[in-house]
């Protein structure tokens, strides 16, 4: 009976968990003008439309069937809405608006789904329905992908609105800076060779994608660390040098996409005669020269090749934010204390990046600054399963339609990424042009 009242409370928490995850994503549609509704912020992804029915249809075909045995009510929302887009080599949607349903069949989809969701995900958890069927699947594990789903694309959706033009917003305030923090100059720091540990064992019985298993141990050898990200001041004086204009920083491809697309600088900058400035998610501003550059895969290698260095391996990244000077290993890079607002700029605290210095208790072991949070940091390891790597069956693709050598691994969160997300074992991935994410870099030297 214990283990019963047990199990009930870890399904609460969930189900709770799922409605403030349904927050965060609620609000940020909240943002959009409504004749906005069908715009596309960025060219590659869907129209903000799919979104609103994308996220309902993703819990409604996860947990419908497998964990409720409910039948549809409405297949063919379910099917349009299924799923995104990730365009490798260019292609770009070329649906219409009026491809799209109108807005209040889409919230009446919305409303629909959750109510009758929630009605039977409440009488399961609760024991009213036990025993009247076999489970194929753990809903434990299933309510756990559709949370950390939703709480992805409420980091996706944040920078996507963040390209949607300022007068096509509904204008929020931005959290007011609070914290101290000391200028920022380039310093490299020396990490000892040792472990580091990527993925997680099955046998923990902790929730991780498919791609966080199992557990692989890379010996690394010492090596140097940027202390902090590259900022847009160093980013800026890379430009000045004719970063841009120069073919020996770039890789073929890379060049001829900057070439394609007419790409000078960061998408998130706005250049005003000689003044540059930051485009936030509400207003633009002079460029802080202290905060993290946020670019694409490509331009990070063009800057670190420039600079003379190269972007870490995942392992040299676990390793210099994870090792302890003892030889083991941290949960986080502070210790093992849970995140909270003053180790870091994460778990959507802030719309835009905070100066590289600003979070000194956040440190790693080995003295790296802003390790989780405040950008995710490019890798230079192409995106592949870890040793015992099995697809969820429910969700074949999730990972392994990625494996193609062209996307790459990002390590570390952004402002807008949940604090459960910043676990050690979670691995973020996206191809070299992508230029929209919430994505900064660190150098190293071998």
């Amino acid at each position: 009976m214990l283990a019963a009242q047990e199990h009930r409370v870890v399904h609460h928490e969930l189900l709770e968990r799922l409605i403030e995850a349904r927050v965060q994503t609620d609000e940020l549609f909240q943002i959009v003008k409504p004749d906005a509704m069908y715009d596309r912020p960025i060219a590659e992804r869907h129209r903000i439309i799919f979104y609103i029915g994308h996220l309902e249809a993703f819990d409604w075909n996860l947990l419908h069937e497998r964990a409720l045995s409910l039948r549809p009510f409405a297949p063919n929302l379910d099917r349009l809405f299924a799923f995104g887009i990730d365009p490798v080599g260019g292609g770009l949607p070329t649906d219409q608006p009026c491809d799209w349903p109108g807005p209040t069949e889409v919230r009446s989809y919305v409303v629909r789904s959750r109510e009758v969701l929630d009605e039977h995900l409440q009488r399961l958890f609760s024991g009213l329905d036990a025993g009247e069927r076999e489970l194929e699947f753990s809903p434990t594990l299933l309510l756990n992908v559709a949370i950390e789903h939703r709480l992805m694309h409420a980091e996706t959706l944040a920078y996507m609105l963040h390209q949607l033009p300022l007068d096509r917003k509904l204008t929020r305030n931005a959290v007011a800076e609070s914290h101290l923090h000391t200028p920022s100059s380039p310093q490299m720091l020396e990490i000892p060779a040792g472990i580091a540990t990527a993925g997680q064992s099955r046998q923990n019985g902790a929730f991780g994608w498919d791609n966080e298993f199992e557990p692989v141990e890379f010996s690394v050898p010492a090596f140097a660390i940027d202390k902090q990200m590259v900022t847009n001041g160093q980013y800026l004086e890379f430009i000045k040098a004719g970063g841009y204009e120069n073919p020996a920083f770039w890789t073929d491809a890379d060049w001829n996409w900057l070439a394609q697309n007419g790409i000078s600088h960061p998408v998130f900058w706005k250049q005003v005669g000689d003044a540059w400035y930051w485009r936030g998610m509400f207003e633009e501003f002079p460029l802080r020269s202290d905060c993290p550059v946020y670019i694409s895969h490509a331009e990070a290698s063009a800057y670190a090749r420039w600079a003379g260095k190269s972007l870490p391996t995942e392992a040299q990244w676990h390793r210099a934010a994870y090792g302890v000077c003892d030889g083991d290993e941290a949960a986080y890079p502070w210790g093992f204390e849970a995140p909270s607002p003053d180790l870091g700029n994460f778990d959507f605290e802030r719309w835009d990046p905070a100066p590289v210095t600003a979070f000194p208790a956040g440190q790693s072991s080995f003295g790296v600054n802003g390790m989780l949070g405040n950008g995710w940091e490019w890798t230079s390891t192409v995106f592949g399963p870890l040793p015992g790597f099995e697809p969820f069956s429910f969700y074949r693709g999730y990972s392994a339609d990625f494996f193609d050598g062209n996307h790459y691994v990002m390590k570390g969160g952004s402002a807008r990424t949940a604090s459960c997300m910043l676990r050690r074992s979670f691995r973020n991935w996206f191809q070299p042009h992508y230029q929209y994410a919430y994505a900064g870099f660190r150098c190293v030297e071998n």
